[in-house]
């Protein structure tokens, strides 16, 4: 539990990665997909960072 727990941010990352690249990917031009990508993306990077501190 506490392994799925710690690689919690990196998934969480890797979620808002992904949607950055949907936009490139499917050719959209709204700034919505960007905004939640980058919202995860410093989500997943707090919440890693966070999490490794405190089970570790």
């Amino acid at each position: 539990m506490n392994t799925l727990l710690k690689s919690l941010g990196v998934v969480i990352l890797l979620i808002g990665v992904g949607i950055l690249a949907l936009p490139t990917i499917m050719d959209i031009r709204d700034n919505t997909f960007l905004g939640v990508g980058l919202l995860l993306t410093i989500l997943g990077f707090v919440v890693h960072i966070f999490l490794n501190k405190k089970f570790e």
